[in-house]
């Protein structure tokens, strides 16, 4: 449930974070990450803001170098000038709930540089390697103007495809030697790809397994545009690159990229399919927010949990157990 503000308040961090206060801008997200009342009010008024920004979405299995890598973009961003914004996607501490790896570890070469905001993210249960609430914050950097916002996925498992739905490019990373490309194969990882990058590129077998992955890629289609399982278009199949984000080898060459990918976006005559997905997205999830808020208050929990019984006890069936609480969803609100 929202929990409640006082008025005005998001307004006012939503001013101070946009006229660059760093403290305001991470007490918005985190207002963001509890779902307060005061971080709507804040996402009503900065939303017409954002748009601008290019979100780039780093996704692949674990021991890739994925935190590595995007230190190396963010210091090559950096040296053009360019505000960076990056949020870490983490496992949430069975204790507290919060971010496992957090700030302490990832702010530290960044700490002076206002150019530069990180910021780790629980994923508190949620899956597909984000949190429930990564899209919002993405907005908020974006608003508060970020050129280019990394969204760096958990690392725990090989399905970490959500990212794509609210990521402009998405970038999957892999390490040579590990069966890595394979697992990408099985997963799906390369289908939502744009580029893929086999980084740590100075290790052996790096060349071969970049050259696995371009065997394993589809062929170009004739008129050369391509469609993602998510609906968005693509120039062409995904490019693969090798980097190496420890050694800042090739890490030019993907920024230029990434550019090249921002650029093709917005040539695209259907990129619209693209942001239509984002906001169907961004819609469902706060659609269900407000449901789950409306059945489970203290005003209809009641009622609720009596449905929830008679389905347990198979006296009501599911479905009509589900239509009845949209009926008191509704009413609810």
């Amino acid at each position: 449930m929202t929990k409640t503000a006082a008025p005005g308040s998001g307004a006012r961090l939503a001013e101070e974070a946009r006229g660059g206060s760093r403290l305001a801008l991470s007490r918005l997200l985190t207002a963001i990450e509890s779902r307060t009342a005061a971080a709507e009010e804040a996402l009503r008024a900065l939303y017409p803001s954002a748009g601008s920004a290019h979100l780039v979405g780093v996704t692949g299995p674990p021991g890739g170098g994925k935190s590595t890598l995007v230190a190396a973009l963010t210091a090559e961003a950096r040296a053009a000038a360019r505000a960076v914004g990056v949020l870490a996607i983490d496992p949430s501490s069975p204790v507290t709930g919060g971010a496992i790896l957090g700030d302490r570890i990832r702010m530290q070469q960044y700490a002076g540089d206002d150019g530069v905001f990180i910021r780790s993210m629980a994923s508190r249960g949620h899956l597909g390697g984000l949190a429930g609430t990564t899209a919002e914050a993405a907005a908020a950097l974006d608003a508060c103007g970020f050129d280019i916002v990394f969204i760096e996925t958990v690392g725990t498992g090989q399905s970490e495809v959500e990212v794509a739905s609210i990521a402009d490019t998405t970038v999957v990373v892999q390490a040579p030697e590990t069966g890595d490309e394979i697992q990408a194969l099985k997963a799906g990882l390369l289908e939502v790809a744009d580029i893929v990058v086999v980084n740590k590129a100075d290790r052996p077998g790096a060349d071969r397994a970049a050259a696995q992955l371009e065997a394993m890629l589809p062929p170009l289609p004739r008129n050369g545009v391509e469609g993602a399982p998510d609906g968005r278009p693509r120039p062409k199949r995904p490019q693969v690159l090798l980097a190496s984000g420890l050694e800042n080898v090739g890490i030019t060459e993907l920024l230029a990229a990434l550019d090249v990918q921002r650029r093709l976006r917005a040539d695209l005559p259907h990129v619209q399919a693209a942001r239509l997905a984002r906001a169907r997205a961004q819609v469902a999830g706060i659609l269900a927010d407000r449901t789950r808020a409306a059945l489970w208050s203290d005003r209809r929990r009641a009622e609720t949990d009596a449905l929830l019984e008679a389905v347990a006890s198979h006296i009501l069936d599911p479905y009509a157990a589900a239509d009845q609480l949209m009926g008191l969803a509704r009413d609810g609100s």
